[in-house]
């Protein structure tokens, strides 16, 4: 649930209830309160407008409780089949996933965020919480590394991320939870998304500074690389401007 700034008052009818929407990001459910405490809007005008998404089916009520309605989750699914990084990147992180067995990670940046479009293997780790949609601040994160590294708009001269540019790998070692690990690859700059990155997770008896590892996370990012753009090329495949596309043996 994010919380609300007194500076930026909604006017219009559409902002009000995109804040409404917003409050449940992150949160399974929420009463009137706690939506009234999250916008910052009257409690009769949350009250009113709920009601108007209850009979859109963009929210649901339950009791007390309100959550996402079925219209919202419809759309999530639509809008999450329609983007064509996703689309482009799917066979190449279900192949990451399969070669090494770590949750594989899809992401783009926005602002000074990681956006996860898309995540493989959630299941072998359920207490990662990390979902379609969730954000994480780029900075403190190995896949946002990734994604440093490659945005254009970004004036980053930190070592890290210029060892990331030279490299095209980042490496995480346990930073969001004991005994895990995480290595990403920057993608490049795709049209209408930006700066996007793959990353794997898992053990970190398992991911580290190794070729093998290495090399199978570069290869990821160069076959999305190549997705993306080979449509573009008709019968000639577009290639990834630091690396040859090479398949490594799962």
């Amino acid at each position: 649930m994010r919380p609300h700034s007194s500076g930026d008052a909604p006017t219009g009818v559409l902002q009000r209830a995109a804040l409404i929407l917003d409050a449940f990001d992150g949160a399974d459910c929420l009463n009137l309160s706690q939506i009234v405490a999250a916008t910052g809007l009257p409690r009769s005008s949350v009250h009113r407008m709920l009601e108007q998404l209850v009979a859109l089916q963009w929210v649901h009520r339950d009791h007390m409780n309100y959550q996402l309605g079925m219209r919202m989750i419809e759309l999530g699914a639509t809008a999450a089949q329609q983007n064509s990084l996703r689309r482009a990147a799917l066979p190449s992180l279900r192949w990451l996933h399969q070669t090494t067995g770590c949750i594989v990670h899809l992401g783009v940046l926005d602002g000074a965020d990681v956006v996860y479009l898309e995540k493989v293997g959630g299941e072998l780790v359920p207490s990662i919480r990390s979902r379609v949609g969730s954000r994480i601040p780029a900075h403190s994160s190995t896949i946002g590394k990734a994604l440093l590294a490659v945005d254009g708009s970004a004036r980053v001269g930190s070592p890290d991320i210029q060892r990331v540019r030279e490299s095209r790998i980042a490496f995480g070692r346990e930073q969001c939870m004991k005994g895990f690990s995480c290595a990403a690859a920057p993608i490049g700059q795709i049209d209408h998304e930006g700066a996007a990155a793959v990353s794997v997770f898992g053990s970190a008896t398992k991911i580290g500074p190794d070729k093998q590892l290495r090399l199978a996370v570069q290869t990821a990012a160069a076959d999305i690389w190549h997705r993306v753009h080979a449509p573009r090329q008709g019968t000639r495949a577009a290639r990834s401007p630091r690396y040859r596309h090479n398949r490594v043996g799962a």
